[in-house]
């Protein structure tokens, strides 16, 4: 079993990793990384471990930005010395919650569930349950947004909608027939509400909905450059570090 620890605190990380290497001889620690945007490099590599132990609050900010950065497949146990998270926690893969300072038997316990779920998902009665659940997960999201302007509020349908973006720090809907509207939500607000086999954040300022694109061509460093079926006033690039993974979500259809 290979095992990567997403802790910032030094000697919590080796203190966890000694208890997982007593609880599993045969396991590998195949990485430990101490910031979000580290975390995000690595899983980008597509290297994908069989468990993940993260803490939550990390230097650079909550570990649950890795998961709007990356694809995440691994289960994770979420260790934090704050129960307030919990709810999130078991929204991003998280198949466990140990709380600070853990022991032993908090970690036993946490391999346990991990296992329950592993043969749980590998039961011959249902052999295609992941299949499904990772269909359903796809498929599913917020199909219309509530806009404001002139006075009057209207529905605008996900389908109608080329892309999000934000500009003057503000968030707008870009629709097919060039009509832009503000929104009050963020950027990551929106990501968490549609659906991901629809939409993708190519980068920190623009949503893209699949049925927007037109071509992609290779850029400057590694990038890539999107074109879509309505221009642009400005080039959308996705960097080296999501361009595998986004070139891998177009396949996907």
């Amino acid at each position: 079993m290979n095992i990567i620890i997403v802790e910032d605190e030094l000697k919590t990380a080796r203190s966890l990793e000694k208890l997982i290497l007593d609880i599993r001889p045969g396991a590998t620690i195949a990485g430990r990384y101490q910031s979000i945007e580290s975390t995000v490099r690595a899983l980008s590599q597509e290297v994908q471990p069989d468990l993940i132990f993260m803490d939550i609050q990390l230097a650079d900010g909550l570990s649950f930005e890795i998961f709007k950065q990356v694809s995440v497949t691994s289960p994770v146990v979420f260790c934090t010395a704050f129960d307030e998270y919990s709810i999130q926690a078991f929204k991003q893969n998280g198949v466990d919650y140990v709380l600070k300072p853990f022991s032993r038997e908090d970690i036993e316990e946490a391999f346990k569930k991990v296992d329950t779920l592993k043969n749980f998902f590998q039961q011959k009665l249902m052999p295609d349950l992941g299949q499904l659940l990772s269909k359903l997960g796809t498929t599913s999201g917020k199909t219309s947004f509530l806009v404001f302007r002139n006075q009057k509020y209207t529905t605008i349908h996900t389908d109608n909608i080329a892309f999000f973006n934000i500009r003057n720090d503000a968030t707008c809907i870009m629709c097919f027939d060039k009509q832009e509207y503000v929104i009050s939500q963020s950027l990551e607000q929106i990501a968490q509400q549609v659906s991901p086999r629809q939409f993708f954040r190519i980068n920190r300022q623009c949503l893209l909905n699949f049925a927007a694109i037109k071509e992609v061509e290779h850029f400057f460093l590694r990038k890539l450059h999107v074109k879509l079926v309505i221009e642009t006033k400005e080039k959308l690039l996705v960097n080296k570090e999501k361009a595998t993974r986004f070139l891998a979500w177009m396949e996907e259809r």
